[in-house]
């Protein structure tokens, strides 16, 4: 009989030094992804860019939507010297926390107004050693808690990534205060800082070994296929099997479940590039938007974030999933509220993105715990990856026409259009605690049997 963690057990394994650990990788994880994706679109707003423009520059995240590619060299290649001193997670955490520290750097350099593939440049940096470093701490959190604590270490994740949110607002409070090279710069070193965190905090997890060798038969004989096939066998051990094991392990569910990853954070990813973008139109100050997106709305995301990590131990992923849909729902069609106020009220913006924090931390929280109770240990970056990036690539890409959608519609049909996304992933939602397998359902009691099934059939 499957027990149910009681109300004080869902909350002790927070207390763990694992969890705060976990804290300081999500901030880390999420400093330059709130750089990139929100604080960088006021300052170009600010600057006279187009919003058509700011939405095609939100492209640049794209590096996260294709972490998958790389992410097999994250997973297996050693770095000279720092694998050897630090161990693989680590090494790769510690280069990307010094790719973002460039990238903003040279962000910080540029003048949008003037050269705006000089931003460009930095802000792929940026992006690009972000995503790294997010392949890095999703491996490292996967391996280093079981999967019953995993709900737990997404909701420390994700409260570490809303303190990078509030750290990220200093950039807008400094750059009011002195200027955008400041900021950036100001940025720069909170990141360096992580790694403290990451050299003398934190510990190396134990990884499953992977057997470098081809497991289907192919000819020896022809000296071209001799040629490749040290070439071929790394491809199959560490890109198509992993993949495949993700299909294998899901069956029948896999295209449902797939659908489910692919649009669960389609409201969110469409209507906030254009968030700032509107408090700039509606007339609100740098000061203000920083102070209350950046340091008081985030103490209702953590909020979010602890409540979205005990509901999904004490009532089930699914049950999680279906609230955090709810409620993205409804304070996305929050913002076209915000949007036919007549004044630039506080108060106003305050309560908006109160709620959006709240269910942003709640949604984001129980996301993560599926994505991870969907992940074969043995091919840990390498599947999340790919499984992070599967939702994002069309999902950014979209969001790139947002700036455009609202030329072309306004604020508020924006906003309530986006809401209504939230609609058919009820519908999928619904579907699957209904009907489907407890693998499609996140349920991890049967994870060892259908791995290993699915092991033996890619063998």
């Amino acid at each position: 009989m499957t027990h149910t963690p009681t109300w004080r057990e869902a909350f002790i394994a927070y207390k763990q030094p694992v969890m705060l650990i976990m804290l300081a990788l999500g901030f880390a994880s999420g400093l330059p992804l709130m750089m990139v994706f929100q604080k960088m679109s006021f300052w170009l707003r600010e600057v006279g860019i187009e919003r058509s423009t700011i939405g095609f520059f939100y492209w640049v995240t794209f590096a996260y939507s294709f972490k998958f590619i790389w992410a097999p060299v994250v997973d297996r290649l050693p770095l000279p010297g720092l694998t050897c001193a630090l161990g693989h997670r680590r090494s790769w955490m510690v280069l990307a926390i010094l790719g973002t520290v460039i990238g903003l750097l040279v962000c910080g350099s540029s003048n949008p107004a003037v050269n705006l593939m000089h931003t460009v440049i930095g802000a792929l940096i940026l992006a690009f050693s972000g995503a790294t470093l997010d392949i890095s701490v999703d491996a490292w959190r996967i391996e280093s808690a079981p999967n019953e604590e995993q709900a737990q270490m997404a909701a420390s994740y994700t409260l570490g990534y809303r303190f990078a949110i509030m750290a990220s607002g200093l950039a807008l409070v400094v750059a009011d205060w002195a200027n955008w090279r400041v900021a950036f710069a100001t940025i720069a070193g909170l990141m360096a800082l992580n790694l403290i965190t990451v050299i003398f905090f934190v510990k190396e997890p134990p990884r499953k070994p992977v057997q470098n060798v081809i497991d289907f038969q192919v000819s020896t004989e022809n000296p071209i296929i001799r040629f490749f096939l040290p070439l071929m066998s790394l491809i199959w051990t560490y890109v198509v099997r992993p993949f495949l094991s993700i299909v294998f392990r899901l069956g029948v569910w896999a295209p449902l479940v797939f659908a489910l990853v692919f649009f669960y954070r389609i409201s969110d990813f469409t209507m906030g590039v254009m968030a700032y973008p509107l408090y700039a139109d509606l007339g609100f100050s740098k000061a203000s938007v920083g102070m209350i997106s950046s340091f008081v709305a985030v103490w209702v995301t953590i909020l979010g974030a602890v409540v979205g990590g005990v509901f999904a131990v004490r009532f089930g992923l699914m049950r999680s999933m279906l609230i955090g849909a709810i409620i993205t729902l409804l304070t996305t069609a929050a913002f076209a509220w915000l949007a036919v106020q007549p004044e630039p009220k506080v108060a106003n913006l305050f309560v908006t993105v109160a709620a959006d924090n709240l269910a942003g931390g709640f949604a984001a929280t129980v996301f993560i715990a599926y994505l991870s109770s969907l992940v074969d240990r043995t091919y840990t970056a390498t599947q999340y990856a790919l499984l992070s990036s599967l939702y994002a690539i069309f999902l950014k890409f979209f969001a790139g026409f947002s700036g455009v959608m609202v030329d072309s519609i306004g604020y508020v049909k924006f906003f309530f259009v986006t809401a209504r996304y939230c609609i058919p992933i009820i519908i999928v939602i619904l579907i699957l605690m209904r009907f489907g397998s407890p693998q499609a359902r996140g349920i991890q009691d049967a994870d060892e049997t259908q791995t290993s099934s699915g092991s033996k059939a890619l063998a």
